[in-house]
């Protein structure tokens, strides 16, 4: 299952399972069921990919559902090289967006079986000819062959477990999806006289039997408690022995005895197995090639806590504790990059965007680590001697009346119109190209504009020569001047000269970020400010202090905000902003040192 993100891949999924009775019938079942982790049932997204299976008659179907989100580009092809077909999903009123063409070309590429499922034909903005249309347009933009640009094509209603041929005929059930997956959808492929060889794809763990191998065996049958080739990502082999051997039926693992062609099976007992790496046959192993994604665009760093309020809330501080749990996303996340920096306790860590990266940091916040995370900063590289810098295609959905604000927005930016069309419903889409770095903060500016309505999703474009300076952050920043409590009468005094991020009974210390400027300089204020008793009585002095709701920093919003010179401070129960330097005075003296000029 492939598609843009929130186009209904996950209740799709759920509808076939229900219908092809994936559940107990006295089980208890949730919306969006693969959607198992805590933080993917919050946001509402899938982050990593996940297998499970339904029984259609006598024939089995192996699915996988994939996340939809640009920064999770990594798990999409990664479980794509599980697969014999994809199913491509397209919203019936917003049609083909920038991950749809990202995950096409990556199925295309692979030469695999493409069926097209217009979703949400229920929409009262659908418009499901014009979508259709517009899919056509996007297989011939990517060059599609005539096989491939022979899709077949099914309409469906996922949250009502509905599906048709024709959108003019109301389906009752997802019937007609399931002929069509088992009529067009090829058995696996296998040659009977090759030897064993099953493709690590993805990884779990059981604290019972340590680190679980996912695989899809390609040829044989591969048998629990025998002995096999272990191909690692170093090019030795290894003999390794098979533990227990599972399949999956639903949304359980079953424990089997043996597993053959097109099976998506887990396999324990081989404790330092990675993706990509290869189970063979022990007489004639044949490895597979190592598997490819495409390069971070995105870093930042990541270290230990350094603040003065350190060591209060978390329980992992020390280098070595990030350090492991770093080397360990690694094991499983092949999209991602961890280098050493020039400090001891900071690691640098590419992704793919900056989602990519506050999930990991969310995760990490959530197991006990206190964290310092730098500004996110875009990769560079060098083409024929010049600096070239990576694009983002993005795709903008406002209505009519914000179209001027968003344009200027992006203009600021140094970003290029590619198209603009106007589908008759109040909205407008725009299509544009802009530096990545120039998205960094901008989703907050464009909701800010948008008055909240506003719709924006981007993937990577390509690379283009360094376009110069780009002013993306217009307001300074407010710095407490002091260790100390926030209080009510201070933050009375300061409220309407700017935006606070806290509120009183804070905690704070000096350097600490504590709201936004009006203007463009920073300023450092006394937050922790006192009323000042006396033993004159006046009219107003037993008047209710009515203070703003602080704005509420989330650890999204923290990494858009923070400027070249400030960082996030992460633990358990607090996002924290705060300055580099912490002191005014190392402050000032680095800020002149940039602006000398140079001898």
């Amino acid at each position: 299952m492939i598609a843009h993100v929130d186009h209904g891949k996950t209740t799709l999924v759920d509808a076939l399972l229900q219908q092809a009775g994936g559940f107990r019938e006295n089980a208890v079942v949730v919306d969006r069921v693969m959607d198992s982790m805590d933080l993917e049932r919050e946001k509402g997204i899938t982050i990593l990919a996940k297998n499970t299976a339904v029984r259609r008659g006598d024939i089995k179907i192996n699915i996988v559902d994939t996340p939809g989100h640009a920064d999770f580009g990594g798990e999409v092809e990664r479980a794509l090289t599980m697969v014999d077909a994809v199913v491509l999903l397209v919203d019936a009123s917003e049609g083909p967006l920038p991950q749809t063409r990202f995950v096409l070309r990556k199925a295309m590429e692979l030469e695999l079986k493409i069926i097209l499922v217009v979703n949400k034909i229920d929409r009262p903005d659908a418009r499901i000819a014009e979508v259709v249309d517009e899919t056509y347009e996007l297989f011939m933009d990517l060059d599609a062959t005539e096989e491939q640009i022979e899709f077949p094509i099914v309409y469906t209603v996922a949250r009502e477990g509905k599906a048709t041929l024709d959108p003019n005929e109301p389906g009752e059930n997802m019937d007609v999806l399931f002929k069509v997956l088992i009529d067009e959808v090829p058995a696996p492929l296998h040659d009977p006289e090759h030897p064993m060889r099953a493709w690590v794809t993805n990884l779990d763990s059981s604290p019972y039997v340590g680190r679980i191998a996912i695989c899809r065996v390609e040829h044989g049958t591969i048998r629990k408690g025998s002995t096999i080739a272990w191909c690692k990502a170093d090019g030795t082999i290894a003999n390794a022995k098979i533990g227990q051997l599972s399949i999956t039926e639903g949304l359980e693992r079953v424990d089997v005895e043996e597993a053959g062609p097109g099976e998506i099976i887990t396999v324990s007992g081989i404790e330092e197995v990675t993706i990509g790496e290869t189970l063979a046959d022990l007489a004639d192993p044949r490895p597979f090639p190592a598997i490819t994604v495409d390069e971070p665009t995105l870093s930042m760093t990541i270290g230990a806590n350094s603040s003065p309020l350190a060591g209060k809330e978390g329980s992992k501080l020390t280098a070595r504790q990030i350090k492991d749990r770093l080397d360990k996303e690694l094991v499983g996340n092949v999209s991602i990059r961890v280098n050493d920096t020039a400090r001891p306790d900071t690691w640098e860590v590419q992704g793919r965007g900056e989602l990519q990266l506050a999930i990991l940091i969310e995760q990490m916040r959530r197991e006990g680590f206190e964290l310092t995370i730098g500004k996110p900063v875009v990769l560079t590289k060098e083409i024929d001697g010049k600096v070239h810098e990576p694009t983002e295609r993005i795709t903008i959905d406002v209505p009519e009346e914000h179209v001027g604000s968003v344009t200027q927005l992006l203009g600021e930016r140094k970003g290029k119109m590619e198209n603009m069309a106007n589908h008759g419903h109040g909205w407008v889409r725009l299509d544009y190209v802009v530096p990545a770095r120039a998205l960094i903060g901008f989703r907050t500016h464009f909701l800010t504009e948008t008055r909240g309505t506003g719709m924006l999703h981007h993937m990577f474009e390509g690379w283009i020569p360094w376009q110069g300076e780009l002013r993306t952050r217009p307001n300074g920043s407010v710095m407490a001047d002091r260790k100390g409590v926030v209080t009510p009468h201070a933050t009375l005094l300061l409220q309407d000269r700017m935006a606070l991020y806290i509120g009183p009974g804070a905690e704070v210390y000096e350097g600490m970020i504590i709201g936004e400027n009006a203007r463009s300089e920073d300023m450092d204020v006394n937050i922790c400010r006192t009323k000042e008793l006396n033993n004159i009585r006046t009219q107003s002095s037993d008047d209710t202090v009515r203070l703003t709701p602080p704005r509420i920093i989330s650890l999204e919003l923290a990494l858009e905000t923070i400027a070249d010179d400030e960082c996030v401070e992460v633990t358990p129960e607090n996002v924290r902003l705060r300055k580099v330097a912490l002191n005014a005075g190392e402050r000032a003296r680095l800020l002149k040192n940039k602006k000398r000029p140079r001898e």
